[in-house]
């Protein structure tokens, strides 16, 4: 088959591998239908090289129709489904409390991770990907989550990732009708945090440098910001500041020309040696999160939905403790959510805007071309979704 494989830096490349096969008896094949090119991705072609091997099969959102299932995935050949980005038993102490992100079964406990993810580097278990034709998918029987026929690929796709995030991060933000909310960063995370957000009867203010993303935002009721923002949207609320925050922007924050030569000269280390700087001694962009903390009402609350990597971050401290913050972060327990979601994804007046979502399409041969595009945010590129069948 054909699939997206890391090759180093900002290097991917589509190559021809190897078919997946049934591993386990809860294992299913998918043909792969759509798959879209993540922010986090970004993670792994631009800083997480040191946890990358050459040839590794990227991507972690899915969706297709079972071509070979087996024999305890309870889950028959045909079947439309979209595939979670954690990959979770369903059954263990962590996924009876509904955080699949903590799957005990399969933590990547020489790194200390959570549950494994779908091609996310050796932290998350090496897995291949889905930016591919085919896809294994372990633990298919708790997994995979089956949708209808009648809908469009990108109806159902960003189940896998994009809209549980978003949902979970406005749930960590404790948003109730009436509070304001700002939005740190309008990719593909703030776009949808901010709609939800609207839509649970939140007042919101977004905050992002690029006017492509603004005014997408703005089609659905946001008021957008540039990037110099905190002071307008404090005296829009009575000079408190919001009652919470979501940084969706995470590690890859601008303005910090420190740690941003910091990521490059990691990226060129050896690995063994670049994992290690990175395990001991990693540093995060923090504009966003230090923009969230200056931003936020005095006892309001920080929901960090952006991925963060560092270990050695400065965070103030004095800042959090004397504002009484509370502070919300991890990454999406995808299944506790999607009960919330589906009857929102299918309802015929689209309420969270996903016909207004995606900005490029592409064949999956072109996916190199998209990652540099995505990644230089070139061409209003908000959300890129690849057709491996094209």
């Amino acid at each position: 088959m054909r699939a997206v494989t890391w090759q180093g830096k900002r290097h991917v490349s589509v190559e021809t591998v190897p078919d997946p096969t049934l591993d386990e008896p809860t294992d299913v094949i998918i043909e792969v239908t759509s798959t879209a090119i993540c922010g986090s991705d970004l993670h792994l072609y631009e800083v997480l090289g040191p946890f990358m091997d050459k040839g590794d099969i990227v991507g972690h959102e899915t969706m297709g129709m079972i071509v070979e299932a087996g024999s305890e995935s309870e889950l028959p050949a045909g079947d439309r489904v979209v595939i979670p980005f954690p990959i979770a038993c369903g059954h263990c102490w962590m996924c009876s409390r509904g955080l699949v992100t903590q799957c005990e079964t399969t933590q990547v406990r020489e790194h200390g991770s959570g549950a494994a993810l779908f091609g996310y580097s050796r932290l998350y278990g090496s897995v291949p990907g889905g930016q591919a034709e085919y896809l294994r998918v372990p633990h298919a029987n708790f997994g995979a989550i089956t949708v209808g026929t009648d809908l469009p690929d990108h109806r159902y796709l960003f189940l896998s990732d994009v809209l549980p995030t978003a949902w979970q991060g406005v749930a960590y933000a404790g948003v109730q009708r009436g509070d304001s909310l700002a939005v740190f960063g309008l990719g593909p995370i703030g776009q949808f945090a901010a709609r939800i957000a609207a839509h649970l009867g939140a007042t919101v203010y977004a905050i992002d440098p690029a006017p492509e993303r603004r005014a997408m935002a703005e089609r659905h009721g946001i008021t957008t910001f540039d990037s110099d923002a905190v002071e307008q949207i404090r005296d829009l609320t009575e000079g408190r500041g919001p009652d919470a925050v979501i940084d969706a922007v995470g590690m890859e924050a601008h303005g910090s020309p420190v740690t941003t030569a910091a990521h490059s000269i990691v990226g060129l280390l050896p690995d063994a040696v670049g994992r290690k700087v990175f395990e001991t001694a990693g540093l995060d962009r923090l504009g966003a999160l230090y923009g969230a903390i200056d931003l936020v009402r005095r006892g309001g609350t920080i929901s960090l939905s952006g991925v963060y990597g560092g270990q050695a971050d400065p965070i103030p401290m004095l800042s959090l403790f004397d504002k009484q913050v509370q502070v919300r972060m991890g990454q999406a327990n995808v299944h506790a959510h999607v009960d919330h979601l589906l009857p929102l994804v299918e309802d015929d007046s689209d309420p969270l805007g996903l016909e207004d979502f995606v900005t490029h399409r592409a064949p999956l041969e072109q996916a190199p071309a998209m990652y540099e595009t995505f990644q230089k945010k070139e061409d209003g590129c908000i959300k890129v979704v690849l057709d491996p069948r094209s």
